[in-house]
């Protein structure tokens, strides 16, 4: 369960959204500028809300009424951005190493590498993916964090159709092989109602629908 009520003022722009979600992958949708990207920021701890409560699976991270405020190396989120943001001085096992180090997680590698498909990436330089591959990379990176939230901020946006078509897949996987829920911003109708259990709509930083798929 994922319960957000979110006030914060960004220049004139001005988040004023709430919404709850028990899908298994929850997607924001809307226009450029609707505030979907500042949702994921405020629960990831990148931005500190001036009003506002954010409870993922029971845990409260954010309650300023309260004065709750858990920092953000301690909220075990895990975030993945449009270009995947690998280090491009290791290769791919050791950025996948990276992300279970910084939680401190002791989970196995070779699950999450078989879930998505890389082990044969393992010894590459990220220089040397493809767009859908360093996606995938990344997602594992995360992953291996052992988050109780997946972000996903449209993972898919800078990619062809050809390496969207490879990715999706593994996409449609993740909250069934993992039992991580997923929030997963994107502006492509086909991908949420493909991903999807629930659909929050958002305008001018305001929640303007929600539609249930039953995922």
């Amino acid at each position: 369960m994922i319960e957000i009520a979110l006030y914060q003022r960004l220049g004139e722009f001005t988040l004023d959204a709430s919404f709850e979600s028990d899908a298994q992958v929850t997607a924001l949708s809307g226009s450029s500028g609707a505030g979907k990207t500042t949702i994921l920021n405020s629960i990831a701890g990148l931005i500190r809300s001036e009003r506002g409560k954010i409870v993922v699976s029971g845990r409260v991270l954010v309650d300023t009424e309260k004065g709750v405020y858990v920092p953000r190396h301690k909220r075990r989120i895990g975030y993945v951005f449009q270009d995947a943001r690998l280090f491009p001085h290791l290769s791919v096992e050791r950025n996948l190493k990276y992300g279970r180090w910084l939680s401190g997680s002791t989970a196995p590698l070779e699950p999450v590498v078989e879930l998505l498909g890389i082990g044969h990436l393992l010894k590459r330089s990220p220089r040397l993916l493809s767009g859908g591959e360093a996606q995938r990379v990344a997602i594992g990176r995360a992953l291996l964090a052992d988050p109780a939230l997946l972000l996903l901020d449209e993972p898919l946006s800078a990619l062809d159709q050809p390496r969207r078509e490879e990715i999706l897949p593994f996409l449609e996987a993740l909250p069934k092989k993992t039992g991580v829920p997923i929030l997963y911003v994107s502006h492509a109708r086909d991908e949420i109602a493909r991903l999807a259990g629930k659909i929050v709509w958002l305008e001018n930083g305001r929640v303007v629908g929600e539609d249930v798929t039953g995922k």
